[in-house]
């Protein structure tokens, strides 16, 4: 793997441990409700739902990681890839569009540097 496909996946890392502080710890701060455009009532109320979907963007981090740092981590950062796009696509579809273009395509980005280059 060279080194652009190696910090292309780094940033996409980087992004899901800021998207895992942002809605485990900061949904429910002045930054986490304006990053959101979150009303105070509405982000004490699904606090424990953001709670939750924070933690799965720290497994996808984690799962990119292990798959950067292992021998023959080709599939893993595949499968790892593949889950981020697939629910960038659905959060743009269902949430908000604007997933797409934050989740979804720095992760296409990755993918195709893994695979063609």
């Amino acid at each position: 793997m060279n080194i652009i496909t190696t910090i292309a996946i780094s940033i996409v890392i980087i992004l899901h441990v800021l998207f895992l502080i942002l809605e485990m710890f900061l949904w429910n701060t002045p930054y986490g409700r304006k990053t959101f455009s979150l009303s105070e009532e509405y982000a004490k109320q699904s606090a424990p739902l953001a709670a939750n979907q924070g933690l799965y963007n720290g497994f996808l981090a984690a799962g990119l990681l292990w798959g950067l740092l292992s021998t023959g981590g080709f599939d893993a950062l595949v499968f790892f890839l593949s889950c981020i796009i697939i629910a960038g696509i659905y959060g743009a579809i269902t949430a908000k569009r604007s997933i797409l273009w934050l989740q979804a395509f720095p992760a296409v980005v990755a993918m195709a540097l893994l695979l063609f280059t």
